[in-house]
């Protein structure tokens, strides 16, 4: 089963959740309103739309992600590797170093990643 597409807004509402969930939809709806300037209205409105997506779940005003912060993330890397580097890792790895400098301890790190096989 696929991961469900979040957008953007919906990425940084998730962020908030991430880092409080279980977390009642009242408390999440002040949250968004102090870090992402978000109305009740809109934020429940997000709760929903990623609620009917598969996202998270609200059950009895307590909301839950169904979808982590790592999953999410490789669902994202997974999109862009398809639509800009065909689907090629050393592509993609070697736009990435290319576009920033790498510290000795970023390389060891990659190499380490690369020779456990990704785990």
């Amino acid at each position: 089963m696929s991961t469900p597409k979040i957008f953007e807004s919906e990425y940084r509402f998730c962020l908030i959740l991430w880092e409080h969930e279980p977390v009642s939809s009242r408390e999440l709806s002040e949250l968004c309103k102090e870090k992402l300037g978000w109305s009740k209205t809109t934020t429940y409105t997000v709760i929903k739309r990623l609620s009917d997506r598969g996202v998270l779940k609200n059950e009895n005003t307590v909301v839950t992600s169904l979808v982590s912060k790592d999953e999410a993330q490789v669902s994202e890397i997974d999109e862009l590797m398809e639509k800009k580097f065909e689907g090629s890792i050393p592509a993609f790895i070697a736009a990435f170093a290319r576009s920033r400098k790498l510290s000795d301890k970023e390389i060891a790190e990659i190499r380490q990643i690369i020779e456990q096989g990704g785990k």
